[in-house]
């Protein structure tokens, strides 16, 4: 966060700006099986069971995924 504090200085609302760097890194973790050891737990979990998850079978629903929560969230903030 501190890389970013020169971008967000200059900026009129730096409350929101903040807001969305947060939950954009936060929602971001969803968008690929390595985006967040979370996900790599579920992963390995799930194998033990029997379960395979791939990159790609979870990056088909990840993707799609984070990209609308992200527009959702930043609407939402920025109303």
């Amino acid at each position: 966060m501190l890389l970013i504090k020169p971008f967000v200085a200059p900026l009129n609302d730096h409350d929101t700006a903040w807001l969305v760097i947060a939950m954009s890194s936060t929602l971001a973790g969803n968008f690929t099986v390595l985006g967040s050891i979370a996900n790599l737990i579920v992963v390995q979990r799930a194998a033990v069971s029997g379960v395979a998850i791939g990159f790609w079978d979870y990056f088909r629903v990840g993707a799609p995924l984070t990209i609308i929560t992200l527009a959702i969230g930043t609407l939402w903030l920025w109303r």
